[in-house]
């Protein structure tokens, strides 16, 4: 198994794609990010083939010679057929693996099992587990094991979705689940995903800044402590500061958008969210006051810890030409400096 670091899934979208090039170079190399393509309801087969060859030439420029995960685990089934023929013509982008799923259609299953053989990167398996574990998983996993070829190398994603303040036994589960999938190949990397940002509202950020508990990394502690001989072949992996449903909406054109916007700061326990404008006459002042409490906080790393935290300090003292920003630029900063931390953390 390799010894990656830290996988966040993250949205095959412009502002990610753009937090991940503004990780310093130290951070980037120990990054091998789970690219998600976002849903296309309604398109054509051929409009649908346009688009995902787009997004998967940007997240290869992106990517270059550092290896990464590409999957669509929102398309139905009808469009994972359509997908099938761009999968076989995404053989030259070298440093992207396919990944497939128990729960995903035969051809889906098929298309990615010829890439990985094609390419020779590999193959990334996504085992969800929303809730409780499903032990009849095991079986389905094994098939996709006996009909990938033996010179393949497969990756397990174990996914748990979003784990929140109701999902006290998200260890307990993943436990299980480890426990009946490690032994069944030795696997070249495992990973387990989680994500414990929440889905925002406006009125959540009325009083002030608002903290939000980490339960995706007091998850991975409890894995880490658990006494479980694989652990130390464990990767960690999370959303980044994006719900797990976020990342289920379609694609966006960039019209519209709510007037507000969302500041987030990550801390050893803790999410930090401050309320933004996007638009208004005390848009500036506004944004500046909550970049500020954010450069406040005790937990706050200071400027030269990444782009992210020079930003937040630029934005607060009105420094710099970039101004108060816009909801890819909250989004951008935002991942760059919880990647950044998240990889600090994880080395020591």
């Amino acid at each position: 198994m390799s010894g990656l670091l830290y996988v966040p899934v993250l949205p095959a979208k412009p502002h990610a794609l753009a937090a991940y090039q503004h990780l310093d170079p130290a951070a980037q190399s120990a990054v091998v990010p789970l690219w998600n393509l976002p849903p296309r309801p309604g398109l054509s087969p051929d409009a649908l083939r346009a688009e995902t060859r787009r997004d998967a030439h940007a997240v290869s420029r992106r990517q270059r010679h550092h290896p990464a995960w590409l999957d669509a685990p929102f398309a139905d089934a009808a469009q994972l057929t359509a997908l099938a023929t761009v999968l076989a013509e995404l053989v030259e982008l070298s440093p992207l693996r396919p990944v497939t799923g128990p729960d995903r259609p035969a051809s889906h299953q098929t298309a990615s099992l010829a890439q990985a053989r094609a390419s020779g990167n590999g193959l990334g398996i996504r085992v969800a587990v929303p809730g409780e574990w499903d032990g009849a998983s095991v079986l389905a996993v094994g098939d996709l094991l006996a009909r990938a070829d033996p010179a393949v190398e497969t990756d397990l994603l174990l996914d748990l979705g979003a784990v929140l303040a109701d999902r006290d036994d998200a260890a307990k589960e993943a436990l299980r689940a480890l426990d009946a999938l490690m032994p069944l190949t030795p696997w070249r990397t495992a990973v387990v995903l989680s994500g414990a940002f929440p889905a925002v509202t406006a009125d959540m950020l009325e009083h002030g800044p608002r903290s939000e508990p980490r339960m995706d990394w007091r998850t991975w502690c409890e894995l880490s402590d658990s006494g479980r001989s694989y652990i130390r072949w464990l990767n960690y992996g999370d959303y980044g500061i994006q719900s797990v449903g976020a990342l289920a909406r379609e694609a966006s054109g960039g019209r519209g958008g709510p007037p507000w916007g969302t500041l987030r700061y990550t801390t050893e326990e803790s999410f930090v969210l401050a309320k933004v404008l996007a638009r208004g006459e005390n848009r500036d002042t506004v944004n500046r006051t909550a970049a500020r409490q954010l450069a406040e906080l005790p937990d706050f790393r200071g400027a030269a810890a990444g782009a992210g935290e020079n930003w937040l300090r630029d934005c607060a003292h009105g420094r710099g030409p970039s101004g108060t920003g816009n909801a890819m630029v909250w989004l951008r900063v935002g991942n760059v400096q919880h990647m950044s931390y998240v990889v600090r953390s994880l080395r020591t």
